[in-house]
Order: C-alpha cells, then structure tokens, then sequence
C-alpha cells in the first residue's frame, strides 16, 4: 500500500494527523473517518481498494480514539497533552477541518465523506450544514451523539446518503435515517452478519463482498 502521512489543523488549532492515499488520475475524492476506539489505521486495508476503483482517500485521526491495529492516535495524543476534551462530540471540528482541508486540496470540487460508527452520525450531521459535500457514505451510524437527536439534525440532508450495518444494527440506522429524503437515501440491508463500521468491509468478515458489491453500487450514481 502506498500512502504519505499528512499534518493540518482542526478547527480550534489541534494538530491533526492524516493519511493521503492518492489515485492516478481520480475521479473523485473520499474523506475517511474512523470509530471510536481506533484511529487512521481502520482504512489501511479499504483506502487501496477505493484508490483502485479511482478515488483518492485521507484517512484521519479524530481525537476521539486511540492506540489500536498497530498504530497510535496522535491527534488523540495531542488532545489529551493539551489537556483538551475527547468525547464523540468533540471530534466534530476536526471532520469540519478535513472537510475543508480535502475540499481545497481537490481544487474546491465536491467530496465524498465516509464514516465509521460515531464518526458515521458526525458524517451525517456535519454534511447536512456544508455545501463542500456532494455524498455521504455510514456505516453503523446511530444516536451516539450526546445531547443530540440526530435523527432530527440530519432531517434537511440534501445529499445522496448511503448507509449500513451488521444486521444486528438494521433497526437502529433505519430509525436514525428515518427523516431523510427517501428518493436521496440508499440503505444496504445484509444477508450476512457483518461487523460494526467500516470493518465490515474488511477481508476476514464472511460476506465482506456483498458489502463491497453494494457500495461500489453507491460510488457509480454519484461520481
């Protein structure tokens, strides 16, 4: 795999880590967005393959994270040395920092945001209020958000919105994607179990495909 690790800013100054895994000639541009308890590393295996399907990726570290697949979480890192808060919620600026920074870098044209658990409800809410997004893709997003009803947040969403679980989560990301526009909102609904977030995709989940099949579906009607 081939990608360079990155540094910008956060919306309030944090330093924030990334990882740029560019395609020849892209078609479009992915801003990924781990789970709680991980970091950048969660796309080390999905990155490559988007990049060989023509999309250019940055995987960020939020400062909701931390050490995990071999990897540590050094916007976490600095968080905590700045004595900064780490919660869901508090990640929000650093996603709206990626955004703008993935926006410029891809000469102001329209990104894709993609995000995994928490960071999958940070992705639907920041997207509803920005006009730098052209598509959202969650995987297992839910009410994770403390003080906030995303259900509600997210019902102005005027993108086209793919989203995702194990099956165990189906009722759970359907009832968080209620309000949106059905005509903009593809739900996947598995055969298979799966995995919480974007893991699912990943080799060693049974059935891991079907996700991939459904998702590269997404990827065609929108780029």
């Amino acid at each position: 795999m081939t990608y360079s690790k990155i540094n910008f800013n956060s919306k309030d100054g944090l330093k924030m880590t990334a990882d740029l895994y560019e395609a020849g000639r892209p078609k479009g541009f992915i801003l990924l967005c781990h789970r709680s308890h991980c970091n950048r590393a969660e796309y080390r295996e999905t990155a490559p393959r988007l990049n060989e399907l023509g999309y250019s990726c940055l995987a960020i570290d939020q400062r909701s994270g931390m050490k995990v697949f071999g990897e540590t979480n050094e916007t976490k890192d600095r968080a905590k040395a700045k004595g900064l808060p780490t919660g869901y919620l508090d990640a929000k600026p650093d996603v709206e920092a990626a955004i703008d920074y993935v926006y410029e870098f891809n000469d102001k044209n329209k990104i894709i945001v993609f995000g995994s658990s928490y960071a999958a409800s940070l992705a639907l809410l920041v997207s509803t209020h920005t006009d730098k997004v052209k598509a959202v893709i969650a995987y297992s997003p839910g009410e994770y958000l403390k003080g906030v009803n995303l259900a509600n947040e997210i019902k102005t969403l005027d993108k086209p919105t793919y989203v995702t679980s194990p099956k165990a989560e189906i009722k759970q990301v359907a009832d968080v994607t209620k309000n949106i526009n059905p005509k903009l909102l593809t739900h996947f609904i598995p055969k298979v179990g799966g995995f919480h977030g974007s893991k699912t995709l990943w080799k060693e989940v049974s059935g891991h495909e079907t996700y991939w099949a459904s998702l590269e579906n997404f990827l065609k009607k929108v780029t």
